[in-house]
């Protein structure tokens, strides 16, 4: 069966198909992503059940993005955004879970994710989501993937895994987050301190792979109605070959999992109610034309024929308040909500 992905870089007015006439090849680590071509999509956490996808470039086709598109959204199941289906008990049972490995000191910080289903009178349009996504997200990377193993997923995320053509490369840390649209906003205490954690996470990772390391920030990044604490940075990779262990080291990044790293992804693998799949994880071209773009898959959702399942998650720390971190994700679901209610 044909796999293919669709996708429309930041700030660019086209869109890139690629297709492979066959299932992708899976693969069990980022490490042999090294010296490859094609379109990857990784889990959150890669198993024989989810591996790390990469769809072969069979075919690539570049074409402007239709300036007349404007699709309707589809017409929802009468009360799909009403009553109970919004997860706000077990979120509060695993919120209760998630901070007493905080406030023990045990873990720094770790990330809890939700999820809601949201049920389509008809068959959703993947392709035109796809498109409504592009007009209302234009600095956002906006893909849609789709291949036998993963199902179909489409997503509108502001941030970058790993970037770059060359020797010249580009990554960033973005935690914290708050609604609105001033820029000039002042931050919490707790955002100042989740995006430090990662910073210096990433900045401790890239120090053993890359020289030439240049860091910049935190700024405050605006991604549709929310506002994000960004750090930058730019590197240079003396070798293809380094790629994939780097991607190996970065990957999840604090942003979507915690510190420790590998404890908190197990604790969350074993103790979050809903399976994250291919939420959290990263996707983008590698390697077409040159350059590889690499996006943390966040703002997504999963389509399956009738129905769209969105996800969402919010860094936790010590001092975290649940009301407060269960909001935030009620607004990070409101970008892909978005595309289907207006």
């Amino acid at each position: 069966m044909a796999s293919f992905a669709l996708y429309r870089l930041p700030d660019h007015d086209h869109v890139t198909r690629i297709a492979s006439h066959n299932e992708p090849r899976a693969l069990s680590s980022c490490k042999e992503l090294s010296g490859q071509q094609g379109f990857a999509v990784a889990p959150f956490t890669i198993a024989a059940s989810e591996p790390l996808l990469l769809i072969k470039p069979d075919e690539v086709k570049s074409y402007l993005l239709p300036a007349a598109a404007q699709p309707q959204p589809p017409v929802l199941e009468p009360g799909a955004l009403a009553g109970g289906g919004d997860g706000r008990e077990a979120y509060h049972r695993d919120f209760e879970r998630f901070h007493e490995k905080l406030t023990s000191g045990e873990f720094q910080k770790i990330v809890l994710a939700r999820q809601m289903r949201v049920a389509t009178s008809a068959p959703v349009k993947a392709t035109q989501l796809f498109y409504r996504a592009c007009n209302l997200y234009p600095h956002q990377m906006v893909t849609l993937v789709h291949t036998a193993t993963c199902g179909t997923w489409l997503m509108a995320t502001p941030e970058v895994m790993l970037s770059g053509s060359g020797g010249c490369w580009h990554t960033v840390a973005l935690a914290g987050t708050m609604k609105g649209c001033d820029e000039h906003a002042a931050w919490s205490v707790k955002n100042i301190r989740e995006q430090r954690l990662v910073a210096t996470y990433v900045h401790h990772y890239l120090a053993r792979y890359a020289s030439n390391i240049e860091q910049r920030g935190p700024m405050t990044a605006r991604a549709g109605a929310l506002l994000h604490l960004k750090s930058t940075f730019d590197f240079t990779l003396e070798s293809d070959e380094l790629l994939g262990p780097l991607l190996d080291s970065l990957y999840p990044t604090p942003a979507v999992c915690g510190l420790p790293k590998q404890a908190t992804r197990d604790f969350i693998a074993a103790h979050e109610t809903t399976a994250r799949s291919y939420y959290s994880g990263f996707a983008g071209p590698l390697g077409i034309d040159g350059a590889t773009h690499l996006y943390v898959s966040l703002r997504c959702m999963r389509i399956d024929h009738t129905a769209c399942t969105l996800y969402a998650g919010g860094g936790i720390l010590s001092d975290s308040v649940e009301q407060q971190e269960w909001e935030e994700t009620q607004a990070k679901m409101g970008t892909m909500l978005r595309l289907l209610t207006t």
